[in-house]
């Protein structure tokens, strides 16, 4: 995978505990940075889209980055020099991301309103306030007869993907939000967290369970499972998270959603399948411009692979947002021709700002607009043609 050569230069005005902080992040207020680039990806390609939609999309593909308000979005493009996969995606909405306990919500509750369409307290997972389980759409296109994915680059069990596949009420239990994944019918996912699976307290080993009970492949690369491209495969690549996309990474997020499409294709009813583009939040968390252009970047080419699949496929939603904005971020200057990025970020901490909505293919015109972030769900169900 090619790395993007950067140089930052940071500025730390004042640090202090953040009470939303996932990772035990600190909050960093008006930090600037500058990140140069001197080695941008390849050109994007520009993807024609099909010609004849069906009226209704027999397959959705969800894109979340967590925490990528729209100046995240706009980093990016600036330091890929004006190109970028969403870019090509012609409806755009914006979505209020408020949880149901607070004005900034986190990533659990956030990841909920999304995935299940109802607003919960913050850290609850798939769960509404007063702790009742809400089916999400992943289950809900499981029980309509389609194939179901998640692909993400952090722990299976984190935040995000956990609002659509397990209940609990509080998103750190993660050997318990593990335990979800053997009974939920899903037929491909990708990220880490081997060691929820495995290394419990409780003694059960969820793989041997999986693969002797239920038929599932498990693989701790994507290259190891290059010539498998049946259903009920799981990649776990890491004991918890992967590394940030510049260190190293074993695959990219864009060979991990082809993966998942190739599988998921197959399937004569169609598929539902969730991406996140899980760590650009994390770069804001960090106030570390280069960190968050990178994972964008890296979901962006995620983006090519939908986009090229659903060309030739025309039966294909493409939708894309976020949980929240992280890191208050704006941009003071730019440069398309180096790539240079000079930005400020007001916290260390997730922020109330809207974030926007993309989306293309059959259906994108529902979309556009200005609505709650539990919105997303209803319109996709909608699409889906699946009952709640």
């Amino acid at each position: 995978m090619k790395s993007l050569k950067h140089t930052t230069l940071g500025l730390v005005a004042l640090a202090c505990t953040s009470a939303f902080a996932q990772e035990n992040y600190k909050d960093l207020i008006n930090k600037v940075e500058i990140s140069e680039y001197s080695d941008r990806y390849t050109p994007v390609q520009y993807i024609t889209p099909a010609t004849k939609f069906s009226k209704k999309p027999k397959n959705v593909i969800f894109f979340i980055g967590d925490g990528m308000g729209q100046a995240q979005v706009y980093a990016a493009l600036t330091a890929n020099g004006g190109q970028m996969y969403m870019s090509q995606l012609n409806l755009c909405g914006y979505s209020q991301t408020q949880s149901w306990s607070d004005y900034v919500t986190d990533s659990a509750a956030g990841g909920t309103a999304l995935a299940c369409g109802q607003k919960t307290r913050n850290y609850m997972v798939g769960m509404s306030p007063d702790s009742v389980a809400i089916p999400s759409m992943l289950e809900l296109a499981e029980k309509a007869g389609k194939a179901t994915g998640v692909v993400v680059t952090v722990a299976v069990t984190h935040a995000t993907p956990a609002s659509f596949v397990a209940h609990v009420n509080d998103r750190h239990k993660y050997e318990e939000i593990a335990s979800f994944y053997p009974n939920s019918g899903i037929d491909v996912f990708i990220g880490g967290g081997m060691k929820h699976f495995t290394e419990r307290k409780d003694g059960r080993n969820l793989v041997k369970e999986m693969t002797e009970k239920e038929g599932y492949r498990f693989y701790e690369d994507l290259n190891s499972a290059k010539n498998d491209n049946k259903s009920k495969l799981a990649v776990l690549a890491y004991p918890e998270h992967m590394p940030d996309v510049t260190s190293d990474r074993k695959f990219s997020l864009a060979e991990s959603t082809k993966k998942a499409i190739d599988i998921l294709r197959q399937d004569k009813n169609g598929f539902f399948l969730m991406v996140e583009g899980s760590q650009i939040d994390w770069g804001g968390h960090h106030n570390v411009i280069s960190e968050v252009v990178n994972e964008v970047i890296d979901m962006d080419k995620a983006v090519g692979e939908a986009l090229k699949f659903a060309a030739e496929d025309g039966e294909t939603l493409i939708v894309i947002t976020a949980d929240h904005e992280t890191g208050g971020l704006s941009i003071i200057n730019g440069d398309y021709k180096t790539g240079a990025v000079k930005a400020n970020f007001s916290s260390g901490n997730h922020t109330g700002i809207m974030v926007p909505v993309y989306a293309v293919g059959p259906g994108a015109e529902e979309f556009h607009g200005w609505y709650q972030n539990t919105e997303v769900f209803d319109r996709i169900v909608k699409q889906l043609n699946i009952k709640k």
